[in-house]
């Protein structure tokens, strides 16, 4: 989230950036009356406290003195301050809780190089790599590959579990295994991230450390009648590892990476992409997340996306970036990059990864800092996560581009390793 002060001293800036995240400006306008009549109720707080405490110091005289007479009118008004105060206090701590859901539900602002625009119409092309395959048949989508190859059924899982769920049979389910055994050991054993394997269900804290609540309740799973929710993606349990700690500088960077299923209720999405395995209930995903000083998060944004992209370089799959627009921003986020890889059974680009940097925004909910060295007072760090990459989506991206004219598919080169028993 923003500081509160930084809300106060910089309201132009930040109603300006929610306009061009195509927000309305009612949540701005909420701020700044529930500040003000916050800021008003401190202020007769405080007098009404000063005034107590100066007639205190007059009343103990005189009742020393045995001017009970004098004093009993002093006593009296003070008891009406006391219980003005205690009735001030309370209506306060309702007010600070109504400022702090607005404050939560500020967006990050965007960054200046962040292009505007409404929605993923409006995103820019950075670049693209790798060229389109041809082929001298026509290309089907995924979902007919893998039936026609009986390694995706999703009859069956619709049975076991209803729709937008997957049953992965045979080599598409070595694939699966394949691909994320890949992805981390490129991961840790070039890039440098250290692998964890954390919980897949996280608290209500944790959730609102990186953003997904308040705002994002309706995406989630919550296990009913627990403090628990099935995560969205491992940069929740990732990133609040470190949360209300603070981090030595000589430590940073700190990179993570994890595989973990993940679970998203898809709201909001009703009718969009119901055929195969774009949007699932639950999909895998092998995710980095970045801990970094302020100075270093732009250029970590950078190498975080390169870490993303040499994965779709060794497997050979053409692809594209994007800058995200304002508008196609995510909530957290103060710049994007989105990787999109080439379905040509679909003759489309299809987002694989998003490379985010959320500066302190995420740090400040989760209590996160560092410590600069030589120095006694903490910064909050800055947080970076990407996904390197979505699993259930390279799987089809692999369908889809490795297929041939027979139906079958063929294995990347750079994952015949981990078919041992076919090479």
């Amino acid at each position: 989230m923003l500081e509160l002060r930084f809300i106060r001293e910089n309201i132009d800036l930040v109603r300006e950036k929610c306009l061009h995240r195509g927000m309305k400006t009612d949540l701005i306008e909420n701020f700044t009356a529930i500040d003000a009549k916050r800021l008003a109720l401190l202020g007769e707080v405080e007098q009404l406290k000063n005034r107590r405490n100066t007639v205190s110091k007059e009343i103990a005289p005189l009742k020393q003195a045995g001017e009970h007479e004098q004093a009993e009118p002093l006593i009296a008004e003070m008891r009406q301050v006391s219980e003005r105060i205690k009735e001030m206090d309370k209506e306060l701590t309702t007010v600070q809780e109504e400022l702090e859901q607005v404050v939560m539900a500020i967006p990050n602002l965007c960054d200046d190089s962040v292009p505007k625009g409404n929605d993923d119409c409006d995103n820019v092309e950075i670049r693209t790599w790798g060229e389109i395959p041809q082929f001298s048949f026509d290309p089907k989508p995924h979902w007919e590959v893998g039936e026609d190859q009986g390694i995706l059924d999703f009859e069956t899982a619709a049975k076991l579990s209803g729709a937008r769920f997957a049953l992965l049979k045979g080599f598409a389910s070595k694939l699966s295994r394949a691909l994320t055994n890949f992805f981390l050991d490129l991961h840790t054993q070039k890039h440098g991230y250290t692998e964890m394997l954390p919980p897949f269900m996280v608290n209500s804290k944790s959730m609102t450390g990186t953003g997904q609540l308040p705002k994002f309740k309706e995406d989630l799973f919550k296990i009913e009648d627990w403090d628990l929710w099935l995560i969205p993606t491992a940069e929740v349990p990732l990133t609040n590892i470190h949360s209300d700690e603070t981090l030595a500088e000589a430590d940073l960077p700190i990179k993570y990476t994890a595989y973990t299923p993940c679970f998203r209720s898809e709201a909001g999405s009703y009718g969009k992409d119901t055929r195969g395995l774009i949007r699932q209930h639950q999909f895998d995903k092998v995710e980095l997340v970045k801990f970094t000083t302020p100075e270093t998060s732009a250029d970590e944004l950078d190498s975080l996306l390169a870490d993303a992209e040499e994965v779709l370089q060794l497997l050979e799959l053409p692809y594209r970036v994007v800058s995200l627009c304002s508008g196609d921003l995510g909530f957290s986020s103060t710049k994007t990059y989105d990787i999109e890889v080439w379905l040509p059974g679909q003759n489309t680009y299809r987002e694989i990864s998003s490379c985010s940097n959320f500066l302190d925004f995420q740090a400040r909910r989760a209590g996160i800092r560092y410590r600069p060295d030589g120095q006694k007072k903490s910064r909050l760090v800055h947080t970076l996560n990407g996904s390197g990459l979505a699993v259930g989506r390279t799987l089809l991206a692999v369908l889809e581009n490795y297929q041939q004219e027979d139906g079958t598919v063929r294995v990347p080169k750079v994952l015949e390793p981990y078919f041992a028993d076919r090479f």
